[in-house]
């Protein structure tokens, strides 16, 4: 057989079997006088015995393994392995699922979505009761970053103390009043002499959760508070950087 009726025989392209060879899959066959190559019946059987693990989703490295005479893993194991890792991708593909199904039976899904269940309930609470400033939005998108970022337990606490804080009518409307102070400060002069730093910086002092504060006080240089102050006005980025080192007792 040439190569072409080795390929149509099998049900491959030419391209691969060339390919194959290039991998050192199949050997190569003796070439005639007129320098075709020239395929037994044993090129086919082992062309096809490729071509059925590649289709259960061998890599080429595990066919070349299970081919080999004297080395490699033998089929049984080979094919172990590969329905192992097969129901781990099910398992993945079936947990996705339901997520996505909790996501779309919940409605309307937040603008910063796809979010967990837990804080598009979170979000779908507070927001009938926080104002629609922007500032509230920014504050929403760093929730959905966290969420993302932080390791389970961190979330899980996080969680908890904005839920407890979203059901409190009294902190709802202090939080409110924090996103006034902040928008009033988008357009304010870089400096922070502005009385409406100081009177910001204060007012989210007192929201922040004790719970939430770190063991050695906040780092300015962190990357995360660098980007966000970066993400703010310069008197918003002043106000937040007062208030984080008031509750840690460095701003007194």
């Amino acid at each position: 057989m040439r190569i072409g009726e080795l390929a149509a025989t099998v049900g491959v392209t030419t391209r691969t079997v060339r390919h194959y060879h290039h991998q050192g899959l199949l050997p190569e066959p003796e070439r005639l006088a007129n320098g075709y190559r020239h395929y037994t019946l044993r090129h086919a059987v082992v062309l096809a015995r490729i071509r059925r693990l590649t289709e259960l989703g061998l890599g080429l490295a595990e066919v070349r393994d299970v081919l080999a005479d004297d080395a490699g893993k033998d089929l049984v194991e080979v094919l172990t392995e590969l329905d192992e890792d097969l129901a781990r991708q099910e398992a993945g593909i079936r947990e996705r699922r339901q997520r996505l199904r909790a996501l779309l039976d919940a409605g309307e899904l937040p603008a910063e979505g796809p979010v967990s269940p837990e804080l598009a309930a979170l979000f779908a609470t507070a927001a009938p009761r926080l104002a629609g400033s922007p500032m509230a939005a920014k504050d929403r998108e760093v929730f959905a970053l966290i969420e993302t970022a932080a390791d389970p337990a961190q979330r899980e606490r996080l969680m908890s103390l904005a839920g407890a804080m979203a059901g409190s009518p009294r902190t709802t409307a202090r939080v409110n009043e924090v996103y006034a102070l902040l928008d009033a400060l988008a357009d304010a002069d870089a400096g922070t002499d502005d009385p409406r730093v100081a009177e910001a910086a204060r007012a989210i002092a007192d929201c922040i959760p004790a719970d939430l504060l770190p063991e050695h006080g906040f780092d300015h240089g962190d990357s995360f508070l660098r980007a966000l102050y970066a993400d703010l006005a310069p008197a918003q980025a002043a106000a937040i950087r007062r208030a984080l080192d008031l509750v840690t007792g460095e701003g007194r």
